[in-house]
């Protein structure tokens, strides 16, 4: 079902605030929101800001096949406890060795470092065991990020993980929902086109507002 009436977002932050009032019902459960950098921090942070809720990035790398570095045999989460997502049927076809595994995770968590570092300095992921997490992006178009995304927050013990998006289409949603405990898309369009010409303004997220939004949630 549509939430939102089928006309664009205005830009990311409009998305965002309209996920928020979706989203208010959480708002007693202390939530985290978990923004997918680049493009879903704006959204986040107005989702964070209606929810007086801590704000983190949620970063996913690929684990890239041997030779192949385009396939991916799984993926990496960012947190307090990475946790690695592999594509099991992949990794069945082509038997990389556990020596491989072990440094395409370390050279991924590696890139993951530097690109927190990059955004938020010195400060250490934020606890996922036993929260109410706020999974939030600019919008979905194939899923596989995020659903690497969900199955890692499983296993890092979240209590309630909640999928929030402004848009995607409705059979990825739908392939979702057992990844998550709770869906709210806002919109899903029947022929969906890219996330992007669902908004009049789509202009690449650049760094320098990630590291604004995100100093400006934290805790004084």
């Amino acid at each position: 079902m549509n939430l939102h009436d089928p006309a664009e977002f205005r830009d990311r932050q409009d998305a965002g605030r309209c996920l928020a009032v979706a989203l208010s019902h959480l708002a007693a459960t202390n939530p985290l929101v978990l923004a997918l950098p680049r493009g879903g921090v704006p959204v986040a942070a107005e989702v964070a800001s209606a929810l007086n809720a801590d704000l983190d990035l949620l970063f996913v790398r690929k684990l890239g096949a041997p030779g192949q570095p385009e396939l991916g045999i799984g993926a990496i989460v960012d947190g307090a406890n990475p946790q690695m997502v592999l594509n099991e049927e992949i990794v069945h076809q082509l038997a990389p060795s556990a020596a491989y595994i072990q440094e395409e995770v370390r050279r991924q968590l590696a890139e993951i470092d530097r690109r927190r570092q990059r955004y938020m300095g010195d400060d250490l992921p934020v606890p996922i065991a036993g929260r109410t997490v706020i999974v939030v992006d600019d919008g979905i178009a194939t899923g596989g990020t995020v659903k690497a995304a969900l199955k890692a927050l499983h296993k890092s013990g979240a209590h309630w993980i909640v999928l929030a998006v402004p848009v995607a289409p409705s059979e990825v949603i739908t392939a979702l929902r057992s990844e998550c405990d709770e869906v709210v898309c806002l919109w899903q369009p029947e022929f969906f086109h890219s996330v992007g010409s669902y908004y009049t303004n789509f202009e690449q997220t650049q760094d320098d507002e990630v590291v604004r939004l995100l100093a400006a949630a934290r805790p004084i």
